[in-house]
């Protein structure tokens, strides 16, 4: 029988290389993966493309990553309060993608369950409909988007089973189960 438990940080982020895409969960820092976060810092893994509803806090969560310029790419709907993130978006060292809130959670929905594409009116009408398909539903336009396409996830979970099933406790049932 598969055991999907591991024993330590170390051992559930195997496998994870510089340059792949990551979905983190979590919102604002409630329910942030931050031991796993610190143990990429540590590992220094670099060149990653980040996917969270936001960039942290300068000096915690994903804030981290970027001091050490370890994210090459933030995909969030938020970055409000870190003033690293602010700096390297303006100057262009970071590369980034500003999505609606409920859109990013859609991509994340629409990946778990396999569903390639969606079309949704968030956004028709703005710079994030530049360059992408517009279709009119009921005689109001909408925007393709696609579903994310991520090398892993990393959620804060409060429970676990050897088959992999995750209960999510309290304020963490935010972003952590959709990118699970």
């Amino acid at each position: 029988m598969i055991n999907k438990k591991v024993d330590n940080v170390q051992e559930a982020l195997q496998g994870i290389e510089n340059g792949m895409t990551i979905m983190l969960g979590g919102f604002g820092l409630c329910g942030i993966p931050e031991n796993s976060i610190a143990e990429l810092v540590k590992q220094e893994t670099n060149n990653l493309t980040c996917i969270s509803n936001n960039a942290g806090v300068d000096d915690f969560g994903l804030g981290l990553l970027l001091q050490k310029k370890q994210i090459k790419k933030m995909i969030s709907s938020y970055v409000g309060e870190n003033a690293e993130f602010e700096r390297q978006m303006l100057s262009g060292e970071l590369d980034v993608e500003l999505i609606p809130q409920g859109t990013l959670a859609e991509r994340c929905r629409a990946a778990q369950a396999g569903i390639p594409a969606f079309f949704t009116p968030a956004g028709f009408g703005t710079e994030v409909a530049i360059g992408k398909e517009s279709r009119e539903f009921n005689g109001k336009m909408h925007v393709m988007e696609l579903a994310f396409k991520a090398d892993f996830a990393i959620v804060k979970a409060w429970k676990g089973d050897t088959a992999g099933n995750l209960i999510f406790k309290g304020t963490a049932r935010n972003f952590n189960p959709c990118m699970a």
